[in-house]
């Protein structure tokens, strides 16, 4: 039996105050967003995404839910300072499934690392390798997000089960 990935199961497994502040970049039209905005009823979550429209459809489903904690935010997480968040200021960045459409993948770890309180935590999720699902092309190792993150000053904490498909690697900043 395939196992898929389920945001709502990881996000419930993570240690989150209910009060903080998390960051979801690349959000698209909130497939982790709500879910994390569930959990974090006292918290805040920036929906960042480099387009509009899926902001716009995320904005609409967290109303239709009740949902009040979500800010979108049209940025780029590529560039230097592109999510327009201020230094230190999250509890926690979500990074999923858009590294291997990032030009320079270690350039979002790096705006990830910036936003982030010291001790915060990133969650990495993305495409296996041999998953015949996603992107062919492009797809970015674990072991590659490993080197990154270390040589930017995380320190991996464990891996989570992300399905068949999916690996999951939730690093705090030292």
């Amino acid at each position: 039996m395939h196992t898929f990935l389920s945001p709502e199961k990881i996000i419930k497994s993570l240690r989150l105050k209910k009060d903080a502040i998390a960051a979801d970049f690349g959000s698209g039209a909130g497939g982790w967003a709500i879910p994390l905005a569930k959990k974090l009823e006292d918290g805040q979550v920036y929906a960042i995404d480099i387009l509009q429209e899926p902001l716009s459809a995320l904005k609409s489903k967290a109303d239709l839910e009740g949902i009040d904690n979500i800010q979108t935010i049209v940025a780029d997480v590529e560039e230097e300072r592109g999510s327009t968040l201020d230094d230190d200021s999250v509890d926690f960045v979500l990074v999923s499934n858009i590294l291997f459409q990032a030009e320079e993948g270690g350039k979002v770890l790096k705006e990830a690392k910036r936003v982030l309180r010291k001790k915060g935590l990133l969650l990495v999720v993305d495409w296996t390798e041999d998953s015949s699902f996603g992107p062919q092309e492009g797809k970015v190792s674990q072991e590659k997000i490993k080197e990154t993150a270390k040589e930017l000053g995380f320190n991996l904490k464990k891996e989570l089960d992300a399905g068949e498909h999916h690996y999951a690697l939730l690093f705090e900043k030292i």
